[in-house]
């Protein structure tokens, strides 16, 4: 079996690291605050829809005190943490060890790529629904749970071994897919979670309020139609309608549950409302196509935009 680095056991990293867990990988986790006391102190808790309910041992580290080596390294942080870990993912990389980032910003893999240039950096997405309840404590709802990873077709990156983690991840209880065009798909996760998290924002609403006819569904559907345009001018192919496919991922989640940006925005904290907003108003600046909607929010929301 491979050794598996978990780095952000966050809602994501928590749910990855448990399920390898369950299936007797060896995980590690870097965690940090009361939630790495807490899986130090009684383990990890597992709340899940698809696999029940479970306390696991792992070994969780700082990012700091890691000194081990791995040969997959799931980078599972919010956008605004990356620099924070860069120096853990060269440190724990071997010539042959694959990072995969799982982080629901456009570009992620190529910006890791260029801060650890020692590391293969391929890149990741993942639909799932999970959260950090309590410290020490992941709850995965619904049953919505895909990875998709995959190398950039420049990388040259060993078919090999994505197909051996694949095997593993399966194994382990995590549907996953080598993808074959990695660049779109990690563009459509980001056309998603960037609407879902903008209308869901300006509203006020949950994910109910996105699901059925309204305001907020209307204002999902532009959105969604606006970062369409602006992957087709960058070259994506798409071949569907993305505010349908949209639609009917944002039904497949808890109606009661909220976007992150959403909620840390609420709750005054850090967010990714740079990466889920002002990043796609840029980026279609950059390529000529209006985004009028993205506009309204980023009118709303101007205070926060990273400088």
């Amino acid at each position: 079996m491979l050794k598996y680095l978990i780095v952000g056991t966050g809602g994501v990293g928590g749910t990855l690291a448990s399920c390898l867990a369950l299936d007797g990988h060896n995980v590690d986790c870097i965690a940090r605050g009361a939630h790495l006391e807490a899986i130090r102190t009684h383990g990890l808790s597992f709340h899940s829809h698809r696999m029940g309910e479970h306390l696991l041992r792992v070994d969780a580290f700082t990012a700091e005190e890691y000194s081990r080596k791995a040969d997959v390294i799931f980078v599972c942080v919010k956008g605004y943490s990356l620099d924070s870990v860069t120096e853990v993912v060269a440190r724990a990389s071997k010539p042959e060890t694959l990072v995969i980032p799982i982080l629901n910003v456009y570009g992620t893999g190529p910006r890791i790529a260029r801060m650890v240039p020692s590391a293969t950096v391929i890149d990741g997405l993942i639909y799932v629904a999970s959260y950090v309840n309590a410290p020490g404590e992941i709850t995965q709802s619904g049953g919505i749970m895909k990875l998709i990873f995959g190398a950039r077709p420049e990388q040259g990156v060993s078919t090999e071994l994505m197909s051996r983690v694949s095997e593993e991840l399966t194994a382990a209880g995590i549907p996953n897919e080598v993808s074959t065009d990695i660049n779109r798909d990690t563009f459509i996760k980001w056309a998603y979670i960037s609407p879902t998290n903008c209308a869901g924002l300006y509203h006020n609403v949950t994910m109910g309020g996105l699901q059925f006819p309204g305001e907020a569904q209307d204002m999902f559907r532009a959105l969604s139609c606006e970062a369409q345009a602006v992957g087709e001018a960058m070259g994506i192919e798409f071949g569907m309608n993305l505010a349908d496919y949209n639609v009917e991922v944002a039904r497949s989640i808890n109606p009661e549950s909220t976007a992150s940006t959403q909620k840390d925005v609420a709750a005054g904290r850090q967010s990714e409302i740079q990466g889920m907003l002002f990043d796609m108003v840029d980026l279609g600046r950059e390529v000529g196509v209006p985004t009028p909607t993205y506009d309204i929010v980023a009118k709303r929301f101007e205070n926060l935009r990273k400088l």
